[in-house]
């Protein structure tokens, strides 16, 4: 009876939102937005929700759900233009898919792919809206045990394995970034005795760091130098002919298009992952399994397929950990956490009872935008094409525009744009020094509660962290943290690589033992 009620619910904010035209018009041009966006080498679905964010400041709650989730639907998808036509990802995300997009357009099969592709991110869309809306309560229910404690290991093991996971070399430098974060986070009176902290005397720091400017500081202003500098060349497009939708193949593929869906919402789910790595491991999962693997980098259909399902499926299963944790599942999620704070609303435990049905208008949005991203992808593909003759460096000074406007209009208060420049600039160096910029974020965001949390919980247990070890799912927390941490050390990996070698090798010698048999006395 309770899921029919969640069915009858969930559809009714379907239309609900559907009967307004204002809310179709809003939809389409943030979908169209987020193609342009994610079709635009240099630019990404999260600069492009970061840029966003202050701007819809002035909007509710629905309203600017519905316009950043949208540019975050369409500018996973639109990468997959620039990867097919000129063999240039326009976002991480869509990297994979240029390995046998682009040899499709060169013969010829640019519009089949666009197509293909096109149809195949909106499964991937919707299927990834189900898992959030089914497995959500399950997640709710085993939330409803946290206490303080709980709340900041929560939020410490959230920066910790988002450094974990995006180190692009050494791990510490993802913990350096997070713990980075989470200090600014730190500045500022704190929220249980109002003493002012790290603030030197200056009055515009003790309301704290406000994340919108950090946001985009850390995202926009390094995006602005590093094109500038590596001065993008645009290709010739490959040409193609009449887009037309191929439910045929779409059919034929559909086991493959559910496992790279289930491989998308498996890993959009794990904190700090991102649409990326959904796309690389769903392209190696499709060659491995495929009778004709060496046709892969060749031009094969469903190569494209399977990476575009998964980066999109990776869209739904980011939102699960972001709405029922508070911790993002990717850098685009990381934005919109900060959006939702913004608007008032705390994502984590307590989300069903302070907003009993805002996961399902945020999974009512994901189906809405998958729908109109099928529709904006089908009519208007060649014409956002053209956008990809346009040189990148022309677009750098509106993104600058945009960089500044967004920052200032939280509050007009020109201290943020005070806060952005410096921001930028250490995330630029940050970058090129092999730091990742997704856990400084988030360790800003999370921060507070982490800091709040802890000091909250020191209090109720008069300085002791005894509870931390009588408590089970503080006490899983614990251990999972202590094991992140553990299993980075090279003593522990040689450790366990002995120990798989051993393991291995005796039942080697042991599957000799039965084939051969005992020797004779």
């Amino acid at each position: 009876m309770m899921i029919l009620e969640r069915i009858g619910t969930y559809f009714q904010m379907v239309f609900h939102l559907a009967a307004d035209p204002l809310n179709i018009l809003i939809l389409l041009s943030s979908v169209m937005m987020g193609i342009m966006f994610g079709a635009m080498p240099g630019l990404t679905s999260t600069l492009g929700v970061a840029l966003l964010t202050a701007l819809t400041y002035g909007m509710d709650t629905p309203t600017a759900m519905l316009c950043l989730l949208s540019i975050y639907v369409g500018g996973t998808y639109g990468g997959s233009y620039a990867s097919i036509l000129i063999n240039i990802p326009g976002t991480a995300a869509s990297a994979a898919t240029a390995l046998d997009g682009y040899p499709l357009a060169c013969k010829g099969e640019g519009g089949r792919a666009i197509g293909l592709t096109t149809t195949a991110s909106a499964i991937g869309t919707i299927i990834s809206m189900l898992f959030l809306v089914s497995i959500s309560p399950l997640i709710s229910f085993f939330a409803l045990q946290f206490t303080s404690f709980e709340f900041f290991l929560l939020a410490f093991f959230g920066i910790l394995i988002s450094g974990t996971l995006t180190s692009p070399d050494l791990v510490i430098k993802g913990w350096i970034a997070g713990f980075l974060g989470l200090f600014l986070a730190c500045v500022g009176r704190d929220q249980l005795q109002f003493f002012p902290r790290y603030t030197f005397g200056i009055a515009e720091l003790d309301s704290g760091v406000e994340v919108v400017p950090v946001l985009i500081g850390a995202f926009g202003i390094p995006q602005i130098i590093q094109v500038l500098k590596d001065r993008f060349q645009i290709g010739e497009t490959q040409k193609f002919q009449r887009i037309l939708p191929e439910f045929g193949t779409i059919v034929r593929n559909i086991p493959r298009i559910i496992r790279s869906a289930l491989i998308g919402v498996g890993i959009g789910s794990v904190p700090g992952i991102g649409e990326d790595i959904a796309a690389w491991v769903s392209y190696g999962t499709a060659k491995n399994t495929s009778k004709h693997p060496e046709r892969f980098g060749k031009g094969e259909i469903t190569a494209v397929l399977s990476t575009e399902v998964a980066n999109n499926a990776c869209v739904g299963g980011a939102m699960i950990p972001l709405l029922n944790l508070g911790i993002p599942g990717s850098p685009p999620a990381a934005m919109l956490l900060g959006a939702l704070m913004l608007h008032g609303v705390t994502p984590g435990p307590m989300i069903t009872f302070e907003h009993p049905t805002f996961i399902m208008e945020v999974a009512a949005i994901l189906l809405l935008a998958s729908l109109s991203m099928w529709v904006v992808g089908m009519l208007l593909a060649k014409q956002v094409v053209k956008v990809l003759r346009i040189p990148v460096q022309l677009f750098m000074p509106i993104i600058g525009i945009l960089c500044i406007i967004g920052s200032y209009s939280l509050g007009l208060n020109i201290w943020n744009l005070y806060l952005m420049l410096p921001v930028g600039i250490i995330s630029y160096f940050l970058i090129e020094m092999g730091y990742p910029i997704a856990p400084l974020v988030i360790g800003v965001i999370l921060g507070p509660m982490a800091d709040e949390n802890l000091r909250r919980a020191l209090m109720v247990s008069q300085g002791s962290f005894l509870p931390v070890f009588t408590r089970p799912v503080s006490l899983i927390l614990f251990l999972v943290i202590v094991w992140t941490v553990v299993s980075q050390f090279p003593a522990y990996r040689n450790f366990k690589n002995k120990l798989m070698d051993k393991v291995f090798r005796r039942k080697s010698c042991e599957a000799d033992f039965d084939i051969d048999g005992p020797e004779e006395g």
